[in-house]
């Protein structure tokens, strides 16, 4: 049993309480973080996943060790500093920025589509709707398409996205410049 007190409660306890309302945080910033998502942008260390990480750790690190081993509550915060400093660089490197890059690379915006090429999976009829699906290196993007010039495209045909207004993409019927 522990000989330190803080606020009159034993210090493994303030150890399991800390893990417990971390733990809490943790589970509502997976929900909610996009609100707070840019607050440690500029600083990455400022990552408020990181912090919570961090504390987290050091509860549950603190906890274990202050009721399975006989060394010193000194010692106890210094071990549980050190890994948990550890074990959240870790997470900010090995986790968190692969995370964060993946997933700017698979964002994608009306702008950026077009010029690009596409196919026809739902005709589309003059002065009406159709479908086009976008090969990207992503996937697959289907979109909502009317014909540039109000024209007919049929089903299978190859079309180039000529611009994007409100989610529809306004298509012409493509044929390259050099055939194979």
């Amino acid at each position: 049993m522990s000989l330190i007190e803080l606020f009159g409660i034993a210090i493994q306890q303030v150890y399991l309480y800390s893990l417990i309302i971390f733990a809490v945080c943790m589970v509502l910033f997976l929900f909610f973080g996009d609100v707070i998502d840019g607050v440690g942008e500029g600083i990455p260390f400022f990552n408020p996943a990181v912090i919570l990480s961090f504390l987290t750790f050091f509860a549950a690190i603190g906890f274990i060790l202050e009721s399975l081993t006989s060394f010193s509550s000194i010692m106890i915060i210094a071990i549980a500093t050190i890994i948990s400093t550890v074990l959240s660089v870790l997470l900010y490197f090995f986790i968190l920025l692969p995370l964060k890059s993946a997933e700017v690379s698979m964002a994608y915006t009306d702008e950026s589509l077009a010029g690009q090429i596409g196919k026809v999976i739902v005709p589309i009829p003059v002065d009406g709707f159709g479908e086009v699906v976008i090969e990207t290196i992503n996937g697959l993007i289907s979109k909502r398409a009317v014909g540039f010039d109000n024209e007919e495209i049929e089903y299978n045909q190859q079309v180039l996205i000529v611009e994007v207004k409100e989610g529809t993409v306004y298509v012409r019927a493509y044929e390259p410049m050099f055939s194979n």
